[in-house]
C-alpha cells in the first residue's frame, strides 16, 4: 500500500501563494502517476494537476500558467506551487498517487489540506 501525508495550505489573501507538499511511503516503487485534485463545497472533486511516471504533466485550464506541480522521485515526494490564487481557488486539496499491484490498479489519497483565498 502507499501512504499520503500533505502539508501546507492555510489562508491567503487574492493574488497570494501557497506550496502543498505530499510526501508518499510504503510502496512507492509501485507508484505511476501522482496527482493534486481540489474539492469545494458542494462540488465534486476535481483534478488540478498530474505528473506521471515519465514527467507528462498536465493542468486543469483553470490553474494554467499559475499552478505548478513538481515530483522528485529520489523523496517521494510531490509538490504544487500555487501563485495569484484566486477565491475560487478555495477548497480542500488532496493528494493522490495512482500505483499497481498485481497487475491491478488502486489509488492512494491523502487526509486533504484547506486551501482558503481571501481577503
Amino acid at each position: 500500500q502507499v501512504q499520503l501525508v500533505e502539508s501546507g495550505g492555510g489562508l491567503v489573501q487574492p493574488g497570494g501563494s501557497l506550496r502543498l507538499s505530499c510526501a508518499a511511503a510504503g510502496s512507492t516503487g509501485r507508484i505511476s502517476a501522482m496527482a493534486w485534485y481540489r474539492q469545494a463545497p458542494g462540488r465534486q472533486r476535481e483534478l488540478v494537476a498530474e505528473v506521471t511516471s515519465s514527467d507528462n504533466i498536465s493542468y486543469a485550464d483553470s490553474v494554467k500558467g499559475r499552478f505548478t506541480i513538481s515530483r522528485d522521485n529520489a523523496k517521494n515526494t510531490v509538490t504544487l506551487q500555487m501563485n495569484n490564487l484566486k477565491p475560487e481557488d478555495a477548497a480542500v486539496y488532496y493528494c493522490n498517487a495512482e500505483y499497481w499491484r498485481w497487475g491491478q490498479r488502486y489509488d492512494s489519497w491523502g487526509q486533504g489540506t484547506q486551501v482558503t483565498v481571501s481577503s
